[in-house]
């Protein structure tokens, strides 16, 4: 059990983050790490190491994630979370002139294959490292890098 608590305080952040990229809800992503963490220690024998403790973590952590979604036929909306509410002070024509910008910014970001809009969402929403983003996702710090920068230029409307 000490393993445990051990391995808990090393990939805690690490999970969470990763969570929070998915939920984009502080709350649900701190259930969904717990959860990880119980189903875990439930299942660490059947952990064989054949890849890292955080790649196997945020598998754990991603089931959890498509469970819920499937049980609540949910879908994830990243407007919200990268738009904040405005403030009482945004006139009418500034609020519908944003509002206009975050429905072409949520297109453009649909456009992109599923990869590239998770290693966007996982560097800007969940801060993680390349390396820490190659190692969730079972890939290389320079894949992610690279995958980061080309969905960036296809996402400016440059080339790849």
């Amino acid at each position: 059990m000490q393993d445990m608590d051990k391995i808990y305080e090393e990939y805690f952040e690490t999970v969470n983050k990763y969570l929070f990229c998915l939920t984009h809800d502080n709350n649900l992503a701190e259930e969904f790490t717990q959860e990880t963490f119980y189903k875990a220690v439930k299942k660490i024998d059947t952990y064989k190491g054949r890849c890292k403790m955080s790649v196997w973590l945020c598998q754990i952590a991603k089931n959890i994630w498509y469970d819920y979604c499937r049980k609540k036929k949910k879908t994830t909306n990243i407007e919200t979370t990268i738009f904040p509410e405005e403030t009482n002070s945004t006139s009418p024509e500034e609020k519908i002139i944003k509002d206009e910008e975050k429905i072409e910014l949520y297109k453009r970001l649909q456009q992109l294959d599923e990869k590239t809009r998770e290693v966007i969402y996982l560097r800007i929403i969940g801060e993680l490292s390349f390396k820490e983003i190659g190692d969730i996702l079972n890939k290389t710090e320079n894949w992610a890098r690279v995958t980061f920068y080309r969905g960036k230029n296809k996402f400016k409307g440059g080339k790849s």
